[in-house]
């Protein structure tokens, strides 16, 4: 059985009975489910305090589950950023671990490729589900959704070699590029930007997603991006879900597409709408970190990888059955 711990380092749990529903739901999908001790420790807006949360993570990382799922995101990982033992990170890496999340765990994920400027071998930092909104949803608030459960389970099994989109337009017909994927909420991305936890990629595939910033806010975070230097170095940018900021009178038609597209005129890097990824119900998973190729036909797109040897004895091409994702 894959064992899998859930842990909490970032903000801090509501309340108990969806980290609750989350462990049943996975020990039901097959893993063998452990809760971190301080799960559910609470200081402030925080699942306890720095210190709790730092040996959380380093608790985990001595363990070297199979997969360590974040039950949530919120805010808490920058401040740990300068204390963790990343050589700690990487031992679990080397024994097997992935580390899941998205949102806040962007900083982790990025903290860790900083350091292993090229760093080959196994997928282990994954762009994916967080326990609590993803598996821990009563029926009422609407369940799990089938697409994420299912992609996350084909990613831990080591058969996930591909996920596939439809772009909205066909503009970047025959586009083909292959790079280190990297990235994840902007926000976070944007504030380790001139810090040592920043990743120096280069000709990498930057994907980026973020909730509740206004498109304007989103327009200015990814202009500082793009005059830092960071977008022109990319070979391509898949930007995912952008959802959840209030319209304001003042916008007078103004929007995310205006965002993206002041971005794409100041750049020659193929920009790409419609990644499944996100503050959304339905999420792709996607290897941090890894080295993916990019391939568009038509409003196609897919990213595919090589799946992990060490877990997928059987290795066959998913590429083509992902077009549901």
């Amino acid at each position: 059985m894959t064992s899998l711990t859930l842990f909490t380092p970032s903000g801090v749990l509501a309340k108990a009975a969806n980290l609750n529903r989350a462990a049943k739901r996975l020990t039901q999908l097959g893993f063998e489910v452990s809760i971190d001790a301080d799960a559910l420790a609470r200081q402030q807006r925080f699942a306890g305090d720095d210190a709790t949360r730092l040996a959380a993570i380093h608790r985990i990382a001595d363990a070297a589950p199979s997969v360590a799922l974040a039950t949530r995101g919120g805010y808490g990982l920058t401040r740990l950023l300068d204390q963790l033992d990343w050589g700690r990170i990487a031992h679990s890496v080397e024994h097997g671990t992935r580390w899941v999340g998205y949102s806040d765990l962007t900083a982790l994920q990025n903290g860790l490729i900083a350091r292993n400027p090229g760093r080959k071998g196994g997928l282990s930092m994954w762009a994916g589900p967080l326990a609590c909104d993803d598996f821990g949803r009563s029926e009422a608030e609407g369940g799990v959704d089938e697409v994420t459960r299912d992609c996350f389970l084909e990613a831990m099994s080591g058969a996930l070699e591909a996920v596939g989109f439809r772009a909205p337009t066909a503009d970047f017909d025959g586009l083909e590029a292959r790079g280190r994927l990297w990235g994840g909420n902007l926000t976070v991305l944007c504030s380790m930007l001139g810090t040592p936890h920043w990743p120096k990629v280069k000709g990498g595939i930057l994907f980026l997603e973020d909730v509740n910033e206004h498109p304007y806010r989103v327009e200015r975070m990814l202009l500082q991006l793009q005059q830092a230097g960071v977008i022109d170095a990319q070979a391509a940018v898949l930007l995912g879900d952008f959802s959840g900021a209030a319209r304001s009178p003042l916008d007078r038609g103004y929007g995310l597409k205006d965002a993206v597209a002041a971005l794409r005129a100041r750049t020659k890097t193929p920009v790409l709408t419609g990644l499944p990824f996100g503050h959304v119900r339905t999420k792709v998973c996607l290897p941090v970190g890894g080295t993916v190729e990019l391939y568009v036909q038509g409003r196609e797109a897919i990213v595919g990888w090589q799946s992990d040897p060490r877990l997928a004895h059987d290795a066959h091409d998913h590429a083509h059955d992902h077009h549901h994702h």
